[in-house]
């Protein structure tokens, strides 16, 4: 299966490399699967590596077949293809930045073409950039955030939903800063209103083709986006201590969360949000 290759436009160190991760975050699924999406097939963008990854090898030992789309990690994405390939599923990688319309159409076009099929979209994929004040963020920067985190969702979206047929679902990742406010990441918090404001809205107009939308707002994971420029580098060793936990989450302890709004287990669900956070409280 041949992968489709996009020109490189991106901030230059985001997502990050997950192979270069220490310590490793733990995707491996925690249980047995029951075959809750047998014959499904899903589309996950930043499926390369953490919370994506974890969803990604959940979802095939759950009977799916999984389109990762990633940006330019190749080494993370052969991996996951690997991970889901040893669950005894397809797999299929296609690189290229969620923010061109043009290569999410090409990205949902080579999923129904290889797979057969599209039933669960996963949009995953976010960039963040940390900035002390709002003057800091650039022109060009604001821009990018909401190209990847709220354009990419609306074109992938857009792309899907002719495909999507009754019983399938649209899971967003939101976050806990679009509750909690985040003073150094504006512009991020921001697009996770956008999100939040999308996925239940869009909830509203997508039941009536028997499409479930859906979303989780998960709290500090511990994934390449924050060590990689996510965060400052001197905010990385409290990385989720302040949380009632005291510590970040795992990609595999939040992919449950996709799982469940994926399966037939949240088949009176729309337009709610999960918060899979440490034990934040948020208002829903």
């Amino acid at each position: 299966m041949s992968d489709v290759m996009e020109p490189m436009i991106h901030e230059d160190r985001l997502p990050g490399h997950e192979s270069k991760l220490e310590p490793r975050p733990d995707w491996e699924p925690r249980y047995p699967g029951s075959e809750r999406l047998k014959g499904k097939v899903a589309l996950i963008t930043g499926a390369d590596s953490g919370i994506g990854r974890a969803t990604a090898a959940l979802f095939a030992r759950e009977g799916a077949d999984i389109a990762i789309v990633y940006l330019c990690e190749h080494d993370d994405a052969a991996k996951t293809k690997d991970i889901v390939e040893k669950e005894g599923r397809k797999a299929i990688t296609v690189a290229g930045d969620i923010g061109e319309k043009d290569f999410c159409e090409r990205a949902v076009k080579q999923t129904v073409d290889e797979l057969g099929r599209l039933d669960i979209l996963v949009n995953n994929a976010g960039e963040q950039h940390p900035d002390e004040k709002i003057g800091n963020i650039t022109e060009d920067q604001l821009k990018r955030t909401f190209q990847t985190n709220i354009f990419g969702m609306f074109f992938m979206t857009q792309a899907a939903e002719p495909h999507l047929k009754k019983g399938s679902a649209v899971i967003n990742c939101t976050s806990v800063t679009m509750y909690k406010g985040s003073p150094k990441l504006l512009d991020y918090s921001s697009t996770k209103g956008a999100i939040t404001a999308f996925t239940r809205s869009y909830a509203k107009n997508a039941i009536e083709k028997g499409i479930r939308v859906n979303a989780f707002a998960p709290g500090p994971i511990w994934t390449p986006l924050n060590p990689f420029g996510g965060q400052k580098p001197e905010d990385i060793p409290e990385f989720g201590k302040d949380t009632p936990m005291g510590r970040p989450g795992q990609p595999n302890e939040v992919a449950p969360s996709f799982l469940f709004l994926a399966c037939e287990d949240s088949s009176y669900m729309i337009g709610q949000i999960l918060h899979p956070n440490g034990g934040d409280f948020t208002s829903s």
